[in-house]
């Protein structure tokens, strides 16, 4: 078959499906996602082609440099090893790339039972990405490559230029991403058209186990290299395209068929592309946006392609029968989707937040999620990859996802019982700084050995304010009275004479010498930040944090210099510490919030200013276009939240600051037919301060619009203009 006209085919039935008609015009919103946002700069997002939530993320894999491949993709880079079936999104670690295939140059050949990988180069000019479908055409070989997906499966096409005599394709097992390698492998030939196998695998996820089947849609004889590592796949009619579905499950090779029986039967390529793109609207649907001005298509493809990330992950976890491996290592089966890639101490920010209000049907099951892996390893999830506990950063940041839940109403029946159970066991731990936080009241750095104190008594201490508003929503007056009491604990590390927070000793003494710039990463006081940033964790009690430096002036005044004051972070320094406006850096999870604490001491007009010099400066339309790691849609999320013209400082509970909107206006499906409408009129780049606010048309003088009030429905008008207002001045109107 001649490529020249395959390409020519499928550009057709690609643009036809783009192809904006009198309705799809309205319907189409993948038209707007440009996934090569943030494959630059430090963003680590995942790029090729998956569904919503999908447990396969297929994509191109190239060789590990450094940090920067964290997902296995870099915009910088030109070389394939591999089109993987897993990738993560916006990770500070890498991991996955499981069951790689990737076609071969006719010179490649294995030497003494060893298959050293080819590097294939290829040219960003010859890729097209869009949600569901990624393609490549690569010169040597010369094959053009097409991939799709479900939810469990992966789907291929190659279509080999009639030059190639000969076709064969690469299956490779061993290769992970970053500081995954395969532990155990095994590969067999079921029949002409069925190769079967597992890679268990040790990395960031400890103990991974991944099964797979194969359909080819052409015999093919496979000869392995190297053991059960690698694999070579003699095509037997190379002058026709090569489809190939690929299905995974974390339980069995049985299962693995399962998902494909149910999930891809067929091998309609175009119809899978379609239902992948139908997936994606359906979702990217949930708010539907207007925008104005010269910048208004820059911000309507900057907002759903952060949407488009926002929902890479938490990643679907179970089989279609149900059964998944759990954390204990074990295969359960429940009735309810389980979820993996948790990269909660990122994402209990905005992401889960978010999800609350345009995925409600999806929260029943992310409860289950969180409960579920309580029972299994005694605990709620700290960082979840793949059914392994990976530990990873500070504190309980599983708690305020799981409170958050049961305060808007997700968590029903004895489950919420349950919810409670798993908040207060998990926040009574003797783990990880735990013990001698209850021993000392903090976390003191002279008798913890990892460090990173401050940080994770921070962390706790919100997490406790978190199990503490639900203990009082139960009647539980003893738990609420002792986690309150927790939940103050920034007041011990705080420092009048200066109004910075600092790391004690187990005597009480603060740490000496003293420098709020400076931060060394995961050595010092702080978890990649420094004392200039971390001052302001306290979404859970600003005004208690207002009231510790004394007055409003005086926070207000520090809370001023934070956007302006310049210092050197010196050598050590985390590279997650970017996108800076003075110290504030919101390339980094800690300073999300900090923003809108403008709003609780009555000067929300400086917070607008800020947040418009934010979203214009760190988010652009281009592959370096964010300032920092994606992390699994936390930092796109705070983008949409405040794109919007709403925050959630709080970590549970469903209060939703009032900041200055980019878009005009953004239509919110909050589920059982409710439309939750933020519209703000005149808005402009000059017009980004809040007049007045009509909540249903009626005068509403608040700075914050609680979640309850959103799922019923409606309509918040912000008026905007160009000079600040008393809008939120009022003590009564603060959040």
């Amino acid at each position: 078959m001649n490529l020249r006209k395959v390409l020519f085919s499928v550009s057709i039935v690609v643009l036809s499906a783009c192809a904006m008609t009198a309705t799809a015009a309205e319907t189409d919103y993948t038209r707007f996602v440009n996934p090569r946002i943030g494959t630059g700069g430090h963003g680590h997002v995942f790029l090729g082609a998956n569904v919503p939530f999908g447990y396969v993320q297929l994509g191109p894999t190239e060789p590990t440099r450094g940090w920067d491949w964290c997902s296995g993709y870099h915009h910088s880079d030109s070389v394939l090893i591999g089109f993987g079936h897993q990738h993560l999104s916006g990770t500070g670690i890498g991991d996955l790339g499981d069951v790689a295939l990737l076609p071969l140059p006719a010179k490649c050949e294995a030497k003494d039972s060893k298959f050293e990988s080819p590097q294939i180069v290829f040219s960003h000019q010859s890729e097209t990405v869009s949600p569901g479908y990624y393609a490549v055409k690569l010169g040597t070989p010369n094959v053009f490559v097409e991939l799709t997906a479900t939810k469990r499966v992966g789907m291929h096409r190659y279509t080999f230029g009639a030059d190639q005599t000969e076709a064969r394709m690469m299956l490779d097992l061993r290769q992970g991403i970053g500081w995954d390698h395969a532990a155990q492998c095994q590969m067999q030939q079921e029949s002409s058209t069925v190769v079967s196998g597992y890679r268990h695998s040790v990395g960031w996820a400890r103990r991974q186990k991944d099964f797979f089947v194969m359909e080819f849609s052409q015999p093919v004889e496979l000869t392995k290299v190297d053991g059960d590592t690698t694999g070579v796949l003699q095509l037997s009619r190379p002058q026709e395209p090569l489809l190939v579905k690929v299905a995974l499950s974390a339980v069995s090779v049985d299962n693995a068929k399962l998902n494909m029986q149910q999930e891809l039967p067929g091998w309609n390529f175009a119809a899978t592309v379609a239902a992948a793109r139908k997936a994606w609207n359906d979702e990217l649907g949930k708010i539907q946006i207007k925008t104005d001005g010269p910048n208004g298509d820059d911000i309507r493809t900057i907002f759903y392609t952060a949407l488009y990330h926002s929902m890479t992950a938490p990643s679907v976890f179970s089989d279609v029968n149900g059964e998944y491996r759990g954390a204990d290592g074990q295969v359960h089966k429940g009735n309810f989707t389980n979820y993996t890639t948790l990269s909660l101490w990122d994402t209990y920010r905005s992401a889960h937040p978010l999800q609350t209000m345009i995925h409600p049907e999806k929260q029943g099951d992310m409860a289950q999620t969180f409960l579920h892996i309580f029972k299994e390893q005694g605990k709620l999830p700290v960082w979840h990859l793949m059914g392994n506990e990976t530990d990873c950063m500070v504190g309980n940041p599983g708690i305020p996802v799981l409170a958050d839940l049961v305060l808007k109403g997700y968590i029903t029946g004895q489950d919420r019982e349950a919810a409670y159970e798993a908040m207060k066991t998990s926040a009574m731990l003797d783990e990880r700084g735990m013990k001698e936080l209850k021993e000392y009241g903090y976390i003191p750095f002279d008798k913890d050995e990892t460090n990173e104190t401050v940080a994770k008594g921070l962390e706790y201490a919100l997490a406790d304010w978190c199990v503490a508003q639900v203990a009082k929503l139960f009647g539980k007056k003893a738990d609420y009275k002792y986690f309150m009491q927790r939940s103050k604990l920034y007041q011990k590390h705080f420092d009048p004479k200066d109004g910075f927070i600092k790391g004690l000793s187990s005597t009480g003494e603060r740490r000496t010498p003293f420098n709020p710039f400076r931060s060394a990463h995961r050595t010092d006081d702080f978890t990649e930040g420094n004392s200039w940033q971390y001052t302001w964790l306290v979404p859970h009690d600003v005004h208690g944090l207002v009231k510790t430096f004394g007055s409003e002036a005086r926070f207000t005044e520090k809370l001023d210099s934070l956007f302006i004051v310049e210092g050197d972070l010196g050598e050590e320094a985390s590279p997650d510490i970017s996108g800076l406006i003075g110290q504030y850096a919101h390339g980094n999870e800690p300073s999300h919030h900090i923003l809108y604490m403008y709003n609780y001491v009555g000067q929300p007009w400086k917070g607008a200013r800020l947040l418009r010099q934010t979203m214009k400066e760190m988010y652009f339309n281009d592959f370096d276009g964010l300032s920092g790691n994606e992390d699994v849609g936390q930092m796109s999320a705070w983008y949409i939240l405040s794109a919007m013209g709403l925050y959630q400082v709080e970590p549970a509970g469903g209060k939703y600051c009032i900041g200055s909107p980019v878009v005009s206006e953004a239509a919110i499906n909050m589920g059982d037919g409710k439309i939750f409408t933020v519209r703000a009129t005149n808005n402009s780049d000059e017009n980004i301060y809040v007049q007045r606010v009509l909540l249903n048309g009626k005068p509403y003088t608040k700075s914050y619009i609680m979640f309850n009030d959103m799922k019923r429905g409606g309509i918040l008008e912000l008026v905007m203009g160009p000079q600040p207002s008393d809008f939120g001045t009022k003590t009564k109107d603060r959040p």
